[in-house]
């Protein structure tokens, strides 16, 4: 009986086609771009946000000392300037000295008083967690673009539940709840990233699960990172703002 058993496993096993590396597929960028549904616009109320006693505190206003040009030790080349610093455009991006897992972030966040482009081409910046999971920044104030590429999205990946964008030269705020990704010795996803995001006091991202790293072309695909990473600011050529910019870790 047993060696029955054992021929019909073997007969069985026989006819499991082996799984073969797909080969990447080239996609443009619109492959994974999509417009419908448009986020609907509600007015934001305000809010003012002040630091929790146990926050770090990554920009007070005056210098910053806690971040550096992505990649480098050199220091990070945007302007300080009336307790907001501004993108330098072609500098690069900048990140924190400090790496962050399980994270809130607060933020504040302007797009210029004078609008140019339109559609990604206008206000464009991201915050990247542990460098490698975007909420878009983007002036959407009446600025139609692909739903999942807008303010409040994570790129690519799941629009905001509404556009709750002030207008250009208003300062906005991002209240980011994000766990981060597990994965086991192999590399493998044991649980993956999640976000909340709160967009000047309103929910756009309801502890959406994240399917991957940000790709501006194709499909996400996670791999296996460190446990803690730097936040990073994204160098898009758009002079945008930012002020008060604070973490807790979770």
């Amino acid at each position: 009986m047993k060696i029955k058993l054992v021929a019909l496993l073997l007969l069985m096993a026989g006819n499991v086609p082996a799984f073969s590396q797909e080969k990447k597929v080239k996609l443009p960028p619109e492959a994974t771009e999509f417009w419908e549904p448009e986020p609907r616009v509600v007015t934001p109320g305000e809010v003012d946000h002040l630091p929790p006693s146990d926050a770090i505190v990554l920009f007070n206003g005056t210098t910053l000392d806690h971040w550096k040009s992505v990649g480098k030790e050199a220091a990070a080349p945007w302007k300080v300037e009336n307790g907001a610093f501004t993108v330098v455009p072609k500098t690069g991006g900048i990140e924190t000295k400090a790496s962050f897992g399980d994270v809130q972030v607060h933020l504040e966040w302007r797009a210029p008083v004078e609008v140019e482009g339109t559609g990604q081409g206008r206000g464009n910046s991201g915050v990247f967690l542990m460098k490698t999971y975007e909420v878009q920044i983007l002036d959407s104030y009446d600025n139609r673009t692909y739903s999942n590429g807008q303010a409040g999205s994570v790129y690519k990946q799941h629009p905001p539940l509404v556009n709750a964008m002030r207008k250009p030269g208003e300062w906005n705020t991002y209240d980011i709840f994000f766990a981060a990704p597990r994965f086991n010795a192999d590399g493998m996803v044991l649980t993956p990233a999640r976000v909340t995001v709160i967009h000047n006091g309103v929910l756009v991202q309801n502890a959406v699960e994240l399917k991957g790293p940000t790709e501006y072309i194709g499909i996400p695909n996670y791999k296996a990172h460190p446990e803690e990473m730097p936040l990073m600011l994204q160098d898009h050529g758009d002079l945008v703002s930012f002020r008060n910019i604070w973490v807790r870790k979770l």
